[in-house]
């Protein structure tokens, strides 16, 4: 959850950047016998990041790594800014944050390992799942309760928006 101090971050938070394995996912990657990569993505984790989106905010993906799985779940929620293969995520997301004309200050990152870390450094709110390897949950403004893969993001994003005063504006779709 969001200690107090870290309240203020993410009340103004507007760009939220994820990590895929160990955030998105669990960090298992499943290969079938055709080589085909296989990920599983928590349900929770994709009606947060709608969440997200309907209170006018953006999501991006910095990866690592490539894999279809990862194209299709972010085209199913969404999700445009979308970077793979990106073995160094630090230009990519100064690049990102750049044609959003966002400051830093106004971005979260989401990551679970070392290369997580330039960005996590480079942002007004860093958040880790609970199962970050330890140097990251130490780099964390917020960790998480819960691991990547099982409601993490979720997690994070309600916690964002209620320290934005936003999360009324979901509850109201569904609570009347």
């Amino acid at each position: 959850m969001v200690e107090s101090d870290s309240n203020v971050a993410a009340a103004g938070i507007e760009l939220l950047v994820l990590d895929v394995d160990g955030v998105l996912t669990d960090g298992r990657i499943a290969i079938d016998g055709e080589g085909r990569e296989l990920k599983s993505f928590h349900a929770a984790d994709g009606a947060g990041i709608k969440y997200f989106q309907r209170v006018g905010k953006c999501v991006a993906i910095i990866s690592g790594r490539s894999s279809p799985a990862v194209t299709a779940r972010a085209a199913e929620l969404g999700v445009t800014i979308v970077h793979q293969d990106a073995k160094d995520k630090l230009p990519v997301y100064l690049r990102v944050l750049e044609e959003l004309a966002l400051d830093e200050a106004r971005a979260a990152v989401m990551g679970d390992d070392l290369m997580d870390l330039p960005l996590m450094r480079r942002c007004g709110l860093a958040i880790a799942p609970a199962n970050a390897v330890a140097e990251v949950r130490a780099a964390a403004a917020m960790v998480t309760v819960a691991r990547g893969g099982a409601g993490a993001v979720r997690e994070a994003v309600e916690a964002i928006l209620r320290a934005g005063d936003l999360w009324d504006q979901i509850l109201q779709r569904y609570v009347k």
